[in-house]
């Protein structure tokens, strides 16, 4: 069991340790256009695949709108 923070809100998963793209999956996050940052850190979308998030880590996602 994997307790995180997500977008500020405790978040539980069966898993020990998840890449960022399967909680993407999980969590139904399907926009185009995200920003991901893991501990404060920016995560580029290519490493989504091979970032580990843990338990105790802090994720936020972001949607970016483009418009004008």
């Amino acid at each position: 069991m994997m307790k995180i923070q997500l977008n500020n809100r405790e978040e539980l998963f069966e898993e020990e340790k998840l890449t960022v793209s399967e909680i993407l999956a999980l969590k139904n996050f399907s926009f185009k256009m995200l920003v991901i940052k893991l501990n404060g850190k920016l995560i580029k979308k290519t490493d989504y695949d091979t970032t580990m998030v843990s338990g105790g880590d802090e994720m936020m996602v972001l949607h970016l709108i483009s418009g004008g």
